[in-house]
């Protein structure tokens, strides 16, 4: 029993409720004031230490990093200077040059920010992996096994991801077949018209290893004006085909703010017949159309993208100062705008990476992902007035709890879980 905390609030003087856990979901939500005198069962349950006294402090949804590159993050490295050019090649280049020289292993450099991300809130997230004709299945297999390492605490996805193309590089198809043979969950994509240069031949490529091995698809696509808007209907267009309703995420989706209004609204109808996804790093410059998204009910979810690395010096793990980012680079202030982002780090991304239902409909109620009765009692207590507050402030005292059970207190993975 978490007793005496405030959900999801946006008063500091909301009443308090009490959440009842059973089987790591929640079985009931009951106000404070409403328990009633104590029982022998409040007796026993006190004896065995399972009554958790929230302080009045606020109860928010676990979150996720559903775009992350666990495997180039330098988080906790010596700092060095940022070296790529600025273009899209310079920067994949610069990665593949410098990549080797970290101080961590693959798998060491994954499981530090595996390990911030889960102190900062984080209960689930969906990690892109390089394959290439440079580090082939290097980069993959560190990550397979820093998130492995990790199953006890939060829900985890690999992407099997082509950074430096699928068509421009010899042997790449081949390396992205055996990954997904060896545990990736989604195939990847990245710019099949402007960076691949033969997008017909790299959609046909990624969509035919999604069918092949009854699995999803995650495809970068920075490509904006017509170029991102002819990807869009093609990526549709194929998800409809193949009966992927649920199971294909565009990343970052520059089209939806680099066309028209009435271009934009055109794609995201598109993108919602086809029951897609979408994910956001709250980039520096063009936001997605949040709330056109939300009206044709299509999820979104928040990522990180790379921290500290070889692309950007920014970045450091925190989910919450990532939500923050998404409210500013909005230029939102009310309540509500900002803790719709609050939404899109927490029950967007859990929508993201479980889909859809069978008949391909959105999965969203509190009860699925979020603080109702039967969702799983994924969530983080931190002391704060309100929800904005929390955004705006992100305290460093926060506990993180998945499955009911207490994994990360003031920043720190508990039980020495590395």
């Amino acid at each position: 029993m978490l007793t005496d905390v405030r959900l999801f609030s946006r008063h500091h003087d909301d009443p308090c409720v009490d959440v009842e856990i059973a089987d790591g979901r929640i079985a009931a939500i009951t106000p404070s004031a409403d328990r009633g005198p104590s029982t022998d069962r409040d007796a026993e349950r006190a004896a065995d230490d399972t009554r958790i006294d929230g302080r009045g402090r606020l109860l928010l949804p676990g979150l996720g990093d559903v775009h992350a590159h666990l495997d180039s993050n330098r988080m906790g490295q010596t700092f060095r200077p940022h070296t790529a050019d600025g273009t899209l090649h310079g920067y994949i280049m610069n990665d593949r040059v410098n990549w080797r020289h970290g101080e961590r292993s693959v798998r060491d450099q994954a499981s530090f920010a595996i390990a911030a991300i889960v102190a900062s809130g984080g209960v689930r997230i969906r990690s892109h992996t390089q394959i290439d004709g440079d580090c082939r299945l290097e980069r993959f297999e560190g990550v397979r096994e820093a998130l492995a390492a990790h199953a006890d605490v939060l829900d985890s996805q690999i992407v099997a991801f082509p950074q430096a193309g699928i068509v421009r590089e010899s042997g790449v198809r081949e390396l992205l077949d055996t990954a997904l043979s060896e545990g990736a969950d989604l195939i990847g994509g990245l710019d099949p018209l402007q960076y691949d240069r033969d997008p017909v031949r790299h959609l046909d490529i990624v969509f035919s290893l999604a069918e092949k091995h009854g699995k999803g698809a995650d495809i970068h696509l920075h490509e904006g004006g017509s170029a991102g808007a002819w990807s869009i209907e093609e990526i549709a267009h194929r998800t409809r085909t193949l009966g992927l309703a649920g199971r294909v995420t565009i990343s970052h989706a520059f089209a939806l703010h680099t066309n028209p209004e009435p271009e934009v609204r055109r794609l995201v109808e598109l993108i919602a017949e086809a029951g897609i996804s979408c994910t956001t790093v709250a980039p520096s410059k063009g936001c997605l159309p949040q709330r056109l998204l939300a009206e044709h009910r299509v999820a979104v979810g928040l990522g990180e993208d790379g921290q500290r690395d070889y692309w950007s010096p920014y970045g450091d793990g925190d989910l919450l100062r990532r939500t923050w980012q998404l409210a500013f680079t909005n230029g939102f202030r009310r309540d509500e705008d900002i803790e719709a982002c609050l939404d899109i780090a927490s029950r967007g991304g859990a929508q993201v990476m479980a889909g859809a239902r069978p008949d391909g409909t959105p999965l969203t109620a509190d009860s699925e992902f979020g603080l109702g009765t039967g969702a799983r009692a994924d969530f983080l207590l931190v002391d704060s007035d309100t929800v904005t507050s929390a955004i705006m402030d992100a305290p460093a005292d926060r506990d993180v709890y998945r499955g009911g059970v207490l994994v990360a207190s003031g920043g720190e993975l508990l039980g020495g879980i590395r």
